[in-house]
Parts: C-alpha cells; structure tokens; sequence
C-alpha cells in the first residue's frame, strides 16, 4: 500500500506499512469541503461562495469518504484475511455511530439538512464491495450515476413526500408510519438519498484503490473533463435541446417563468418527477446524472489539485488540521448555529454576507490547529475511535 490518510468518522490510520506517508492532501480537500458546507449553511444562495459549494461540498465530502474507507481496507492492496473483518467491523461500527449522530443532531433541530445519518448507511453498504479493485469500482459508480437517478425517478413517480429536505429524528422510529418514513428517505426522498449519493462513494472507494500521488495530474485533467460533460451536458440539454421549453410547459397557467429558476436553484435531495425533462437539470441536490457526473467530476479534480500540497504541509496546517477533525468541525458549527439563532445570523448576513462565513472559518481554523497540535485528535474523532476499537478487537478475535 502506498499511503493511508484518516477516516472521517475516527480520524485512525489502518495498522501502518514500512512505506506509508499521510496524504495531507486528502485532509486540505476534506478542509475546503468543510468551509464549502459552511458556506452553504450562512450565506445566502447568491453569494458566490454559498453558489460555487452547493450540492458540491457535500458531494466533495462523500467522495473523500469513499477514499477513507478504501485506505482503510487496504487502499491499492486490499487486505484479507483478519485484517480485512477487522476493516469491516470498524466500519459498520462507525457507520451505526454516524448514524446515531446525525439523527441526534437533526433531532436538535439544527439549521441545516445533516449528512450524517445518511453517511451511515452509505457506509454500511460499502462493507461488501471492500475487495473490488479501481476498476470494477469505477465501471459501478458510472453505471449507478446513470441508473441509480431514473430508478429513483421511477420508484418516486406518484409517491406523496411530505417533507422535502427530509433527515431522520428518534421521533420518527416511534410508529410503522415512521418507520416508513425513515425508509424511504434514507433511500429515495431524504436531503442525500443513498440510492443516489452512493456514486460519489464509490467513485471515491475506486479513487483510494489507486496510488494517489501517482495520479494526481490525471485525477484534475480526468475531473475537469467529467466537470464539463456534467454541467456541459446539461446546459446543452436544458438551453439547446429543448429541456427548459419542456419544464415552463408544465409551469401552471399564470406562473412567470423566473419560478423556474427558483425551483432549479432549491432542489432538496431530489428532481421533481413531474416531467422527465428534470432529468436533464445539474441543480445542486437534484440527484440528476448530470449532476452526480459534474459534482463527481468537480470532487475528483480537487481531491488531485490538493495532493500537489503535500509537501506544504506545514502552509496548509490550517486547513489540514480542520480536514483532520472534519467531524468535530462540522458538528461544531451546527450546534453554534443553534446557539445564534437563525434572527441573529440573518442580521449579521444583512449587515454583510460574508462575515458569518468568515468568523466560521477563522475560528475552525484556529481551534482545530491548536487541538490537533497539543492532543492530536478531535474529541468526536476520539470519541468514535474509542468507541469502535475495542469492540472490533474482541469480535475479530
């Protein structure tokens, strides 16, 4: 194997190799994705920080998963063997404690649509795909970028959703109704459904399985070229094909047209099923092939771009360190945002709408340096490390 970085559920390395070094790379993108979520989260939606991040930071954070797993079990040389349960049992742990995570935190009422719950279960389904190699990976999640968004259309297509953005509570597991609730918005009409998020971890599980440093140049000039077929193609689709006409046609008598945009600029998780014509968007959280292909395309040129950081790791400490403790971080701003209230954080924005994004990223940067420098580890990443080893130890034993 010829590097390892942190997982980002327990920032923990998988038992070294004489020829391992950190990718401090992976933790300067997993850093960006971190200030991209900010972003998405205080800015308003025309600012260009919050435009440029949306939908794509979470897909970012997705990919970079996917390369954490993978390193996890192996990265170019799967394990077998024990190490191989080892790697399987630490994973499904974790992925039962991200999930118990994001629903405590959505149970908060957090002001944000949490990833966390659905991080769970994408994990727990990366558990029997840990011995496919880059290859087969990479020739799934191209199959699943294109299939996994009609399915979802077609399994959706007449079904009543009660609540876009949806994120599970423990109030949900409370009744069969609930449950049900549960279901199908972990899978189909949640805030990040599985059925069509599980590209972007596999596209990153096909990434770990490859010598990183190696690549790099071809990760951007590979990235940049999906980047453009996605959001290309869908332009193209929309403005030359006919896409845009078809959606006004269906816009209710009396409606001008600019509700079109507004409708294309809010997706929640997933495309509208009332024309087939939504397919053809790239919007952010539209789960369309376009944007699974343009949001991966875009991940995977940052992932190579910050691996030529690697040996400016002591320059981009800041940002490395808040890639470092990317649970800590973004759970961290999620209960501070709590704390301000969403009537304090709009007069803060109203006064400038950079400034709450600004502070965010200074503080984080600050805070996770200094923890990083004198304790190493994050305390949620401790806590889940902890938490995981010991168990794993006595069921692989």
């Amino acid at each position: 194997m010829n590097s390892t970085t942190q997982i980002i559920t327990s920032q923990q390395d998988p038992p070294k190799r004489a020829n391992q070094v950190r990718l401090v790379g992976l933790d300067v993108a997993r850093g960006l994705a971190v200030f991209g979520m900010f972003a998405a989260h205080v800015m308003p939606p025309t600012a260009w920080p919050s435009a440029l991040a949306a939908g794509r930071a979470a897909a970012l954070f997705a990919v970079l998963a996917g390369v954490s797993i993978a390193l996890l079990s192996g990265g170019s040389q799967p394990f077998d063997g024990t190490r191989m349960r080892s790697s399987r049992v630490r994973i499904a742990l974790r992925a039962v404690l991200l999930f118990l995570l994001g629903t405590a935190l959505t149970t908060l009422q957090v002001p944000a649509m949490v990833i966390l719950a659905f991080y769970g279960v994408l994990f727990l389904l990366s558990i029997p795909l840990l011995r496919l190699r880059a290859g087969a990976l990479a020739i799934l999640a191209a199959v699943l970028a294109i299939g996994a968004p009609l399915l979802s259309f077609a399994l959706r297509s007449g079904m009543e959703i009660n609540q876009l953005g949806y994120a599970p509570n423990f109030g949900d597991f409370g009744s069969a109704d609930g449950l049900w609730t549960v279901f199908h918005g972990l899978l189909l009409t949640g805030a990040y459904p599985v059925l069509t998020w599980l590209p972007f971890l596999l596209i990153g599980m096909a990434l770990g399985r490859l010598d990183l440093l190696a690549v790099r140049g071809e990760l951007i000039a590979s990235g940049v070229g999906l980047g453009i077929l996605g959001y290309g193609g869908s332009w193209v689709a929309m403005n030359v094909l006919g896409g845009e006409e078809s959606l006004l046609s269906t816009l209710p008598d009396g409606l001008p047209p600019e509700i079109l945009d507004a409708v294309l600029s809010s997706s929640l998780g997933t495309a509208p099923t009332t024309s087939a014509a939504w397919l053809l968007t790239a919007s952010a959280h539209s789960g369309t092939p376009f944007e699974i292909i343009g949001a991966g395309g875009v991940a995977i040129a940052v992932i190579g771009l910050c691996l030529f950081g690697q040996r400016l790791r002591r320059l981009l400490l800041p940002i490395s360190s808040v890639g470092a403790l990317a649970l800590t971080s973004y759970a961290g701003h999620l209960l501070v945002l709590k704390a301000f209230g969403p009537e304090q954080l709009g007069r803060m924005s109203a006064e400038n709408p950079y400034l709450p994004w600004l502070v965010l990223i200074a503080a984080t940067m600050l805070i996770t340096t200094a923890w990083r420098v004198l304790l190493h580890r994050g305390p949620l990443e401790w806590a889940l490390h902890h938490a995981s080893t010991a168990p794993t130890r006595l069921l692989t034993r």
